[in-house]
């Protein structure tokens, strides 16, 4: 019998933002992005002060299942990005399966698709998968990355008829104008049987502090989307049939 380690950001025992229900949320850290925006820059790299084992983690989860059982919630894994560190997520999702526990992904999907991590997503109930931008030049812009990847790994979820939302970041500049939308809408439109909703993360600044304590140099110059502008966003993607959550 194994017991993986994994390099652990932080655990959320009361989720409600992070799939269906309330949710333990488990945080991983490192990620292949370096998003401007992002409000967790403490996960982009490996600290060995966070280290669990399944067993440990799965311990404590096991205290929760009532409420789990209770709102239709479980456990979802976020991070940083979980799926780099593949053989934890994939040995705690085993016994979280062989617990009736409903397990989340919550992913950037810049990850190859290798036999792990179609075990894993095998053992996933639903994917979360964020849309960071659909153009590749824009996307390296905000990312460091590019979006082939990305989308490789949303076409891989479509061939597996695999449960997902979308999470679009709303950063003015970027992906709030109408040609965006409509790209949005027709790329999306590919993957209509497999999407169960949209999540609208409208851009804040609440991760400039912890830029600033950590030595890093915040470049992204722009105001959080006014009201009007999330409506508009939020509106046309109903009229074209999805379900929207805005978060």
């Amino acid at each position: 019998m194994t017991n993986k380690i994994g390099y652990i950001h932080s655990i959320l025992t009361g989720g409600t933002v992070d799939g269906p229900g309330i949710r333990y949320v488990i945080f991983f850290q490192m990620c292949p992005f370096r998003c401007k925006y992002c409000h967790n820059p403490d996960t982009w790299t490996k600290n060995p002060m966070g280290i669990k084992t399944v067993n440990n983690v799965l311990a404590d989860i096991l205290k929760y299942k009532d409420f789990f059982n209770f709102s239709g919630g479980g456990v979802t894994v976020s991070g940083g990005e979980p799926l780099l560190q593949a053989e934890f997520v994939l040995e705690l999702f085993k016994k979280l399966k062989q617990n009736n526990i409903h397990t989340v992904v919550d992913t950037c999907g810049y990850i190859d698709v290798t036999k792990e991590i179609e075990e894993v997503i095998s053992n996933t109930d639903l994917i979360l998968l964020d849309i960071k931008h659909l153009n590749t030049k824009k996307h390296i812009e905000l990312t460091g990355r590019d979006n082939i990847k990305v989308i490789k790994f949303l076409d891989y979820l479509k061939q597996k008829n695999k449960k997902i939302w979308i999470r679009q970041v709303l950063v003015p500049t970027y992906t709030t104008d109408e040609n965006y939308i409509n790209d949005l809408i027709n790329f999306l439109d590919k993957y209509k049987g497999i999407i169960k909703k949209i999540e609208l993360l409208p851009y804040h600044k609440m991760g400039i502090e912890k830029w600033k304590k950590l030595g890093l140099n915040y470049t992204l110059n722009v105001d959080p989307p006014q009201k009007d502008v999330v409506d508009n966003f939020k509106n046309r993607l109903i009229k074209s049939g999805y379900e929207v959550l805005v978060s």
